[in-house]
């Protein structure tokens, strides 16, 4: 049998940063105990386990005004400006772990909405990234996630808009989207704000997918990106199949294939790609 491992599977440059800044708090000792994560740091459980044994708490942001003092570190998902306000007023050290990428978001539509552009978000309206990316728009911003939401859109005719994508949105989507929405004739400015590591992690999952017998995708039940690799990799292969470890593997789902490929989400370990990718290789 043969194994292949997708080059772009894995932690992106943002979820790493955030990890790592996480990892390397927690092994300091300072006054500013106890450290917390305004949620949790990435959408892997086996991470937040690990880091819970460490001592890191996840914070919910809906219950930030309950605690006081310590360390809140900033997901690479990003925040709001009132919850950053509210976390330095209770007395929190904050430190913004918020990827780059999304951080330009937030500088996009806070100050295309300062002049009076009303933003659009091409997104997952309950994604945290999105949620984040809302609160740093001067007037409430629309978040259109399917056709349906596209075409029904409907705003004042002299509406200037700005539109923005969540960093893990599919691409080809994305693009649908905004050709419905342009046709609308509004005063319209367009930035691809996906991340070009998840552009390039979707197209090369596709066509990895659309080469194998089997293809497993790697990462945790709660991860967007991941879910979005799912749907991609499944209409290349139908049998394709979405773990988050290795204690997911089904024996019969490999029984009688040649070829298996492994991608993985944004917030996905190495060892726990490793670990599916050996015992797909040793066993089968």
């Amino acid at each position: 049998m043969k194994v292949i491992v997708a080059e772009t599977a894995g932690f992106c440059f943002g979820v790493r940063r955030a990890v790592d800044t996480v990892y390397e708090q927690a092994g300091e000792e300072t006054v500013l105990k106890p450290i917390y994560t305004c949620g949790p740091i990435i959408h892997n459980e086996e991470v937040v386990k690990d880091l819970e044994e460490r001592g890191v708490r996840v914070l919910d942001e809906e219950r930030i005004h309950e605690s006081r003092g310590g360390t809140v570190i900033i997901r690479s998902h990003g925040v709001g400006r009132q919850i950053c306000e509210e976390l330095k007023g209770r007395g929190f050290q904050v430190v913004d772990a918020t990827c780059p990428f999304v951080k330009k978001i937030h500088r996009i539509v806070q100050e295309e909405s300062e002049k009076g552009r009303t933003i659009i978000i091409i997104g997952n309206a309950e994604h945290p990234e999105v949620k984040g990316i809302q609160g740093w728009c001067r007037e409430r911003a629309h978040v259109v996630e399917t056709l349906e939401e596209a075409s029904k859109l409907t705003l004042l005719a002299d509406t200037k808009l700005c539109i923005v994508s969540q960093t893990t949105f599919n691409y080809n989507k994305f693009q649908l989207l905004v050709e419905i929405i342009l046709k609308k004739s509004y005063d319209s400015i367009v930035v691809n704000t996906i991340c070009s590591a998840t552009h390039e992690r979707q197209a090369e999952a596709k066509q990895l997918a659309s080469k194998v017998d089997v293809m497993l995708v790697i990462g945790g039940k709660h991860s967007s990106n991941t879910q979005k690799l799912y749907e991609i990799c499944r209409k290349e292969c139908n049998s394709t199949y979405y773990i988050q470890t290795v204690r997911d593997l089904n024996p019969k789902w490999l029984e009688g294939k040649r070829i298996v490929g492994i991608t993985a989400g944004a917030s996905t370990p190495n060892h726990i790609i490793e670990e599916v990718h050996t015992n797909v290789r040793v066993k089968f």
